[in-house]
């Protein structure tokens, strides 16, 4: 069990997997001691093998790897795929892979329920049981022992008879488009880039002066900038807490910086140092019309009994579909909904309209009511009253 660790042995499986129907596709990565996402191995698999791609092999050249994952003839099935598609975002320069299949959202509208696991899926669809003992190593680390890669390329071969199981159940259901429509979603490339001046809305802020979030604002950018440049996690380059210090009490000078607590001993002689006070500057030179503000969030209108009913259909109506009601409608949705019906909610179109929203607006209108019988709860249409 060896992994592909040469240029040549990749190109010639890319060459391979380009005729595949679909590959299966995983990656291990690492990222607690930087800000991009260290990726360590990649995991495919067609119908006839599984294969491990060491990137950290010295060197190895992966663009093969990306020529598969561009190549739009081979559908890329992955699972909860957000964190790999983060990783060849950045690896493809900002591309994506293309056309992709993730069996998570799949099993959510298959009725498995709300971000059903692999584990589970591997359990219910294929009866097998994870090899778990691999879980929390550190794939940083070579030479791969046999049992770390047989736990790897458990997480590309399993998934492709999750991935039929689910096909096959989304075409007898006709509910293809419905799955195509949330991994649309997921090729979106704003989903993975943190633009630097917009870092400060992350921050969990308890005052709305608009001074202040000017300042905090500028040294959020510069922290940003700082983690991307250095590849460092943002809290290594400074935490939270440090922002909210500087930006309450601003120092005059940088010998003002060694005065605060959080901040290291020589930093204000560093590079860095200046940096921060250039972005301290520009936070206290942003002219006032141009300062940043919070929008607190309104008190809701609606009454809460009526966003509860709606709860109530929701999940029934989930329920009798076979879907997950995270799919169709969230909580903030509901309550957003009922307090003011024109509120344009992704619940009323598409085929989540057919699924609740149409059944919503019933209730809304009392077309149709919510009773009891027999310890359980059913939906009852009412005629309308005429003329």
């Amino acid at each position: 069990m060896q992994p592909i660790t040469t240029t040549d042995e990749l190109a010639s499986l890319c060459e391979r997997l380009a005729a595949a129907e679909f590959v299966t596709v995983d990656t291990e990565f690492l990222r607690d001691n930087t800000y991009y996402p260290k990726l360590c191995l990649v995991q495919l698999a067609d119908d006839d093998g599984a294969f491990a791609v060491d990137p950290l092999a010295e060197g190895i050249d992966l663009q093969p790897l990306m020529d598969l994952l561009a190549n739009e003839s081979v559908l890329k099935v992955m699972h909860a795929c957000r964190q790999d598609m983060e990783i060849f975002h950045q690896m493809m320069d900002g591309a994506l892979p293309a056309p992709i299949f993730d069996t998570q959202v799949a099993a959510m509208v298959c009725g498995f329920g709300d971000s059903v696991g692999y584990e589970t899926l591997v359990t219910k669809i294929t009866k097998a049981q994870l090899d778990k003992s691999a879980r929390y190593t550190d794939w940083s680390k070579r030479p791969l022992t046999d049992t770390q890669l047989h736990y790897a390329l458990g997480d590309v071969t399993y998934l492709r008879d999750i991935y039929r199981t689910l096909k096959a159940e989304l075409e007898r259901e006709n509910r293809v488009s419905w799955v195509d429509e949330e991994t649309a979603m997921l090729r979106e490339p704003e989903l993975y880039f943190v633009d630097p001046q917009e870092a400060w809305k992350r921050l969990k802020v308890r005052t709305n002066k608009p001074r202040f979030l000017g300042i905090l604002k500028a040294l959020a950018e510069w922290r940003e900038l700082q983690a991307q440049e250095r590849d460092l996690p943002r809290n290594r380059v400074a935490k939270d807490e440090t922002l909210f210090e500087i930006a309450a009490h601003p120092p005059k000078d940088v010998a003002g910086l060694d005065r605060i607590r959080s901040i290291p001993k020589g930093f204000s002689r560093s590079r860095a140092g200046k940096s921060l006070m250039e972005a301290l500057e520009k936070g206290l030179n942003i002219p006032e019309s141009e300062l940043p503000q919070i929008e607190r969030a309104k008190p809701r209108p609606a009454t809460p009994p009526m966003a509860d009913l709606l709860k109530v259909l929701l999940k029934i109506k989930c329920q009798e579909a076979k879907v997950a009601a995270r799919m169709v409608a969230n909580s903030a949705d509901l309550e957003n909904w009922a307090a003011v019906p024109t509120t344009d909610i992704k619940a009323m179109h598409g085929w989540r309209y057919e699924i609740f929203g149409r059944d919503a607006e019933k209730l809304m209108r009392g077309d149709l009511a919510l009773t009891a019988h027999k310890g359980d709860i059913e939906v009852v249409e009412l005629e309308s009253e005429k003329d």
